[in-house]
């Protein structure tokens, strides 16, 4: 794992600790303890123990010694991102760890305190993640920052300058959004060394007949990458909705475990570019297994999965009605009666659902519920997905909403 295509050695963290230590894919990296440097000509990036996030957290000061002998960029990696800071608490949420993100918050104030704050305002600051990510609960949509910018006008800078580290705690560990389950198999991952795949094989562009077989037969498993609007007119059995591109690494991590299934995926994809696009964000969380694709549904059985119109909720004999938006979202609005499991989780914690009964589910709009409902449909439940999710619900007229 340390060297790979051109011998090009690899770096890893040497702090957190004994249970932080990376595992044996990494037994030639160079371990790095803080202070540690790089140099690549005339560019010096230095090593910063930056815990919190996690233990081992390391970020980079680069110098470019063509200009001067001061650092003038940070990766800050998971440490501090525009307008926010990592939060501390994916250990317990997603790998395990039991409170962990109280000493993880207070790692993260002193990191602040004596690595960031330290700096020059001018020190641009480069993060890992943007908008969006599940890594934190306010980050912002620019790509960049600086230690000024973000001293001045990120909300957690008038904690540090008041030295209010039991209110710094109390507001980063407060509303933090559901982690996604497979968190848990990333950080194993990360820290033992993923296997190295190498050469990616050509994926079989399947024929209508042969992925007939190979379905009825069980030995793979079709993803409709279509958008639940068009998958509930009609889609295969047993198939699990990843919708589009962009967000494919997401929700293919919702749905589909590599630790426990090993069938193969087959795409539903409108060209061989396309899939090989697709298949490219599903490795980015560890599903390696894509096999092939299919340009069309025709031909193929159909099914429609079962829905229910936001008036006839209350006329539907359920054991559960289910929402699979974050808790933020649930805490802000929800249908009565309604129990919460964000969607990058319910295929994890299954032991809270009803073995038997109808489960009706919803999210805002119906995208993250046509994938989660998707997967639990595979798993053997009956689902029926409310038309329109909370949205739609919430658009009824107060006289015509059914009671949950």
């Amino acid at each position: 794992m340390s060297k790979i295509r051109g011998q090009a050695p690899a770096y890893v963290s040497d702090e957190g600790g004994p249970d932080w230590t990376y595992g044996a894919g990494f037994d030639t990296a160079v371990r790095m303890k803080h202070g540690h440097q790089i140099t690549l000509g005339n560019v010096t990036l230095e090593a910063v123990h930056t815990p919190g996030h996690t233990p081992e957290h390391l970020s980079f000061l680069i110098t470019d010694g063509a200009q001067t002998n001061e650092p003038g960029y940070m990766l800050t990696g998971d440490f501090v991102f525009v307008g926010d800071v990592g939060r501390p608490d994916l250990l317990d949420e997603a790998a395990g760890g039991v409170d962990t993100r109280f000493a993880g918050a207070h790692a993260l104030f002193a990191s602040l305190r004596d690595h960031f704050l330290t700096l020059p305002d001018y020190v641009q600051v480069l993060p890992a993640h943007g908008s969006g990510s599940a890594c934190g609960k306010a980050l912002g949509a620019i790509a960049a920052s600086t230690v000024g910018y973000e001293r001045r006008f990120s909300w957690w800078g008038s904690y540090l300058a008041n030295d209010d580290e039991q209110g710094f705690v109390e507001a980063l560990l407060s509303d933090q959004p559901d982690a996604h389950a497979y968190f848990a198999r990333m950080k194993t991952q990360n820290r033992v060394g993923p296997a190295v795949i190498g050469e990616l094989p050509t994926l079989s562009e399947y024929t209508t007949a042969e992925l007939l077989v190979a379905l009825a037969e069980d030995r793979v498993i079709f993803v409709d990458t279509r958008h639940h609007s068009q998958v509930h007119e009609g889609t295969v059995a047993r198939s699990l909705n990843v919708p589009g591109e962009a967000k494919a690494a997401t929700y293919g991590s919702w749905v589909y475990d590599p630790e426990t299934e090993f069938r193969p995926l087959v795409l539903l994809a409108d060209s061989r570019a396309a899939a090989e696009r697709i298949r490219d964000h599903l490795i980015r969380v560890g599903i390696d297994n894509v096999q092939g694709f299919i340009t069309t549904i025709e031909g193929l059985s159909l099914v429609r999965p079962k829905t229910v119109a936001p008036d006839r909720l209350g006329q539907i004999d359920r054991a559960l009605l289910l929402d699979v938006r974050n808790r933020t979202e649930f805490a802000a609005g929800h249908i009565p009666g309604a129990d919460q499991m964000s969607g990058g989780r319910v295929m994890w914690h299954t032991d809270g659902l009803p073995e038997t009964g109808t489960i009706v589910t919803y999210c805002q709009s119906g995208v993250r519920n046509s994938v989660t409902a998707s997967a639990l449909r595979r798993a053997g439940y009956d689902i029926a997905e409310l038309e329109g999710s909370y949205a739609a619900w919430s658009a009824l007229p107060d006289a015509t909403r059914p009671a949950a």
